[in-house]
């Protein structure tokens, strides 16, 4: 009804636009103009009859288009739906050649749809998540894949050890395949080199909170937030040279070997508190962005620092170290907080830089304590510290206040060549007596006074006996 009465008014009013003037011409010629002026008028409306059926047409068209769209995407979206709850279903199945079969299609179907890539992730972590005894641990016994009466399996039987660490495996390689990052090549000539991270899922975040994760290796990844509290990692974990985007939190976990996480990039907060690392622990050239926090975490293998960033707070308090803890060359920007800490090893600082405020407070270095050449621009806090073996401090340059109030030195001792320590507070700082061969030597403005328990104490030069430092 709109497109006929568009119709009539565009053919009505054609015909009274050409008919304004009309009785001003002859009679005769009225006659010929009204046939002229009906003639235009149909013409007229057949053209907008025209445009009209052809507008009906080409909304037609669209809402066609739109309405196949629309079943389309409906279609895709229930094959993907019933592609993720086959493989779901998989995941769930006794036998682990289809738990791998159902791991391989998440994959594919992750690859194929980014919009399902984190969710993908988030269970194939929820299933590493699963309680799990690695094949090493468990009983001599032979392992029973699922027991069965009358063809139903019962109810808390397990998977066979062996195949359930296959397939463990598998859902670690799948994780590893699509976080690991490769720098592209520059482009030669006018030809663009292939993209190296086709299969790489950007932003994808990490949930293994409490899993056991077997010779896990995310070097070289990429990686968004990641939760690894409270986890085991059985075998060797090596996390060299990747990327930590967000947090990444490792709080309480259990490292059975060694740890690598040489040159490792922690961009927000690295948590390590309470961690055990029972092999040796390698954080060598890593680059700790935000606060890095290792309080209370235990290291009975050897700890490497070794020319280490830390840009903001770093929190050792608390912290044991069984065999060697070496800082050397490592630089604190913030507070480096080590009170309370254990060295029963060596503690190598030699060449490190801080920054900031340098906290030693109640240290305990059982063996050597090695900062030779190191820089304390901020104060310098070793008060209550106890130096059970040789203390180097040579060529040392203290710029803040230095305090050794209360410390305790029962070994060599040499701060030869030392800086800025004619202000240093010494208050009750004590000396055990040396024995037969054991060289000490001491800033210039420092003094050496005998006790009569046997003990020496060292307090600064009076003004009188100042020589300078």
């Amino acid at each position: 009804m709109p497109g006929a009465l568009l119709i009539g008014v565009a053919a009505w009013g054609t015909v009274q636009w050409l008919l304004q003037d009309l009785r001003q011409l002859p009679v005769p010629q009225q006659i010929s103009a009204r046939i002229e002026a009906m003639r235009t008028g149909l013409a007229t409306a057949a053209g907008v009859g025209a445009a009209v059926t052809l507008m009906l047409a080409v909304r037609r068209q669209r809402h066609q288009e739109l309405t196949a769209a629309h079943t389309t995407h409906d279609a895709a979206e229930r094959r993907v739906t019933e592609l993720y709850t086959k493989a779901i279903e998989q995941l769930g199945n006794a036998q682990a050649p289809v738990r791998l079969g159902g791991l391989y299609a998440l994959e594919r179907l992750a690859q194929d749809t980014p919009a399902l890539r984190q969710t993908v992730v988030d269970v194939i972590c929820a299933y590493l998540r699963m309680p799990y005894q690695a094949p090493a641990e468990e009983a001599r016994e032979p392992g029973v894949p699922r027991g069965a009466v009358g063809g139903v399996a019962r109810v808390g039987a397990r998977h066979d050890p062996q195949e359930e660490r296959q397939v463990r495996l598998t859902a670690q390689r799948i994780l590893v395949d699509h976080l690991r990052y490769r720098p592209p090549a520059g482009r030669r000539g006018w030809r663009r080199p292939p993209d190296p991270n086709v299969r790489h899922w950007p932003g994808t975040r990490l949930d293994l909170t409490g899993a056991t994760l077997i010779d896990l290796s995310l070097v070289g990844c990429r990686i968004g937030e990641a939760e690894f509290r409270g986890a085991r990692f059985v075998g060797t974990a090596g996390f060299g040279g990747a990327v930590f985007t967000g947090a990444a939190r490792f709080g309480g976990a259990c490292f059975a070997g060694a740890a690598e996480f040489r040159g490792t990039d922690f961009t927000g907060a690295a948590e390590f508190g309470e961690t055990l690392f029972c092999g040796d622990a390698e954080f060598g050239k890593a680059r700790f962005t935000g606060p890095a926090w290792f309080g209370e975490a235990t290291f009975t293998g050897t700890a490497w620092f070794g020319e280490a960033a830390f840009a903001a707070t770093a929190g050792f308090s608390g912290a044991t170290f069984t065999e060697e803890g070496g800082f050397g060359e490592a630089t604190f920007t913030g507070t480096a907080e080590f009170g309370n800490a254990l060295f029963t090893g060596g503690a190598w600082f030699r060449k490190a830089a801080f920054a900031g405020a340098a906290r030693f407070g109640e240290v305990t270095f059982a063996g050597a304590a090695e900062f030779g050449e190191t820089l304390f621009t901020g104060p310098a806090g070793f008060g209550g510290a106890t130096f059970a073996g040789p203390a180097w401090f040579r060529e040392a340059a203290f710029i803040g206040v230095a305090e050794f109030r209360a410390a305790t030195f029962t070994s060599t001792v040499k701060f030869s060549g030392a800086k800025g320590l004619g202000t240093a507070e010494l208050g009750g700082a004590r000396l055990a007596a040396a024995a037969d061969g054991m060289v000490r030597t001491f800033p210039p403005s420092w003094r050496v006074v005998p006790g009569a328990d046997g003990w020496q104490t060292l307090r600064l030069t009076t003004v009188g006996e100042r020589g300078g430092d």
